[in-house]
């Protein structure tokens, strides 16, 4: 009976102190909304979700793998995101402030070019039902939408932008102190925008195998296969192992693999464009596999330039069929990209390259 009653009253402390907790924050919370504009706590946020209105909308997740304590984030809960872009977006909410608020005369004018122009910004945090002694003792974790903001267009200065969080009666004029420019590139709610360009990220030590085949010169596909520490070069039209072959070169190109990156998505390419260059078959196909079995998938194209270039030029001899800095490629039959010759120039190459012959413009050829 004694230890019933105990529990009664512990039970009793618990539910004034929670009840005790949510007045003192709700009071403090109307005493700074205004300098708490911002996210001060950018660690424990868990989703930000962008709409505009060109029916664009991209919902950012952060994800911790199983293996590591890493923490990664992703597109619509498919694709990996670009890690800088989402630290800067992230940075942005911690640093911005209000400036001033928007003159009373001129706020009718700033709702309705925010209701017409404004990308809805909602940021989820992970929060506790339970959060004392700043933070030391945390009990019942849950996810909650912390705020939404709608970024507007920029003001005249071009040094601010004009933003309206829910819950406030007004717009305000919203800066990072120290930042030259206006924050609303910083809001995108294109999900191609925020979506790595990473290809692969694999260093040599995790690399099993390296296919390239050139089906306009199937006597230049090669394979480089993993032999225990070293690796095999093979000319895979005869299926002939190569015992001698120039090893800086194709470490050169192993290495190539550690941080390989396209340039950008080509949706905004004309589709005449792409398809007058992929009716010509792919130039090469690299296949990359790593140690656990993942295959990623390269097709390259070749890029005709914009006839209207050659119109523009005043000798038109100088004018070039295809474009020499950048061809078009598909990974793992999906996503249409644009690579750089730069970027892909230890890759791109054929196997006479590999077994000591000079260096080949064959992609571009």
């Amino acid at each position: 009976m004694k230890n019933k009653k105990n529990i009664i009253i512990i039970a009793a402390v618990v539910v004034v102190g929670l009840v005790a907790l949510i007045i003192a924050k709700h009071g403090a919370k109307d005493a700074t909304f205004e300098q708490d504009f911002h996210v001060e706590d950018i660690n424990s946020v868990t989703k930000i979700y962008l709409a505009d209105k060109q029916n664009h909308h991209t919902l950012l997740q952060r994800v911790t793998t199983d293996t590591t304590a890493d923490t990664l984030w992703t597109v619509d809960s498919i694709y990996p995101a670009s890690q800088s872009m989402v630290d800067l977006l992230l940075e942005t909410l911690h640093d911005m402030r209000i400036r001033q608020q928007v003159n009373k005369n001129a706020v009718p004018q700033a709702i309705k070019l925010l209701s017409a122009r404004a990308i809805k910004v909602e940021v989820y945090q992970r929060k506790y039902l339970i959060n004392w002694f700043d933070g030391k003792f945390k009990l019942f974790p849950h996810e909650k939408l912390a705020v939404t903001y709608f970024v507007g267009h920029e003001t005249q200065d071009m040094m601010a932008c004009h933003m309206f969080r829910e819950g406030d009666k007004v717009p305000y004029i919203i800066h990072i102190p120290g930042f030259r420019g206006y924050l609303t590139p910083r809001f995108i709610a294109d999900p191609f925008a925020w979506r790595s360009h990473t290809i692969v990220h694999w260093d040599i030590h995790h690399l099993q195998s390296v296919e390239m085949e050139i089906p306009s010169s199937p006597d230049q596909s090669f394979a480089v296969r993993r032999n225990g520490e070293g690796f095999d070069f093979e000319l895979t039209q005869s299926h002939t192992v190569v015992s001698r072959f120039d090893t800086a070169r194709v470490a050169q190109m192993l290495s190539s693999f550690a941080n390989l990156n396209f340039d950008e998505f080509a949706c905004n390419v004309p589709n005449s464009n792409m398809v007058t260059s992929f009716d010509a078959g792919p130039r090469t196909i690299l296949r990359v596999t790593n140690t656990d079995g993942t295959t990623k998938e390269v097709r390259s194209y070749l890029k005709y330039l914009n006839p209207d270039d050659r119109e523009a030029m005043p000798d038109t001899n100088l004018y070039e069929m295809f474009d020499v800095n950048r061809l078009y490629a598909i990974i793992d039959g999906k996503d249409s990209v644009l690579i750089q010759y730069y970027v892909f120039d230890n890759i791109l190459q054929p196997a006479s390259f590999f077994l000591g012959d000079k260096r080949s413009d064959f992609a571009k050829e």
